[in-house]
């Protein structure tokens, strides 16, 4: 919903706040080959938008920056 001004999509989802499980690659492509935007960190926070298969999609709010990363490498937050 933060991004409706930004980003055009038929629909706007609520993000799911996921952490990252090691370091692991934000790319802007779901291709795995495509150019990697960001490095994020072990612990980062992630807000998940939509999976599809294998891939997450979402927000990596500390960057400001929209990608994929495998979906594997997220986790819930530890409360």
């Amino acid at each position: 919903m933060r991004l409706a001004a930004r980003v055009f999509a038929p629909h706007y989802a609520a993000p799911v706040s996921r952490r990252v499980k090691g370091t692991t690659a934000l790319r802007a492509e779901r291709d795995a080959a495509s150019a990697v935007i960001a490095t994020l960190a072990d612990g980062a926070t992630f807000e998940l938008l939509d999976l599809l298969g294998s891939d997450a999609w979402g927000v990596a709010p500390a960057e400001q920056l929209v990608g994929y990363l495998a979906a594997d490498a997220l986790v819930e937050p530890t409360r």
